[in-house]
């Protein structure tokens, strides 16, 4: 009998998932959950909402912030996109090349050299993008994007504190280097804000909590 229950929840839940699946067709990149205090905190950053119909993604397909000559071009939980505006430098090879610069990656710095010349380099790629919480004792503070290239010269990386505020958007406004091509910027934004969710103890059953986990994907 046991038995039977079991497979039974076993089914539900696949027939659940499968019909989840086909209904949303989400990406997998800036999906971040964690557990703490009983509570679950479910942050989905390229999630749709009836204010930013793109979740944390700029709908002009890069975000763009400065500092001391230096250029950075990046987008978040996504590969960049550019109408317009498109990044004016040399040494493109492994962002796009020369004619699509830009494209080939999440993230890219520009820097000025000797002669007034601009150099590209990628910091980033949709690859190796991670999520974390910005700080683990207040995950509704909201969480950090990092993503990195190992280049043949130089390993860079961009992190980016996407701050929780439900009320309004605030872009990037400064640009800090640590190293040589590590950079750090932030940005406030609603898709920071987390759905949170009460965990009930063992005798709601992991079927419930395990449910619950995967609902929370979907905003």
């Amino acid at each position: 009998m046991q038995l039977r229950c079991l497979s039974l929840h076993i089914l539900s839940l696949l027939i659940v998932i499968y019909t989840i699946d086909a209904i949303h067709s989400v990406s997998t990149i800036c999906e971040f959950n964690v557990t703490k205090d009983n509570k679950l905190y479910s942050y989905n950053l390229a999630s749709p909402s009836e204010t930013f119909t793109h979740g944390v993604l700029s709908e002009d397909g890069y975000y763009k912030v400065s500092s001391n000559g230096t250029v950075v071009w990046f987008q978040l939980c996504d590969g960049m996109i550019f109408n317009h505006d498109p990044p004016r430098c040399f040494d493109c090879l492994e962002c796009g090349g020369q004619s699509r610069c830009g494209t080939g990656c999440s993230a890219l710095m520009s820097s000025n050299i000797l002669g007034g010349y601009s150099v590209c380099t990628t910091i980033g790629r949709t690859q190796s993008i991670t999520t974390n919480l910005i700080d683990k004792k207040s995950p509704s503070m909201g969480v950090i994007v990092e993503m990195w290239h190992q280049g043949p010269e130089m390993n860079c990386s961009l992190s980016v504190s996407v701050i929780c505020d439900s009320k309004k958007f605030q872009g990037p406004k400064t640009l800090e280097k640590f190293g040589n091509c590590n950079f750090a910027t932030q940005i406030t934004h609603p898709a920071g804000c987390a759905i949170v969710l009460a965990i009930k103890d063992n005798k709601s059953g992991w079927f419930s909590t395990l449910l619950i986990m995967y609902l929370s994907n979907y905003k």
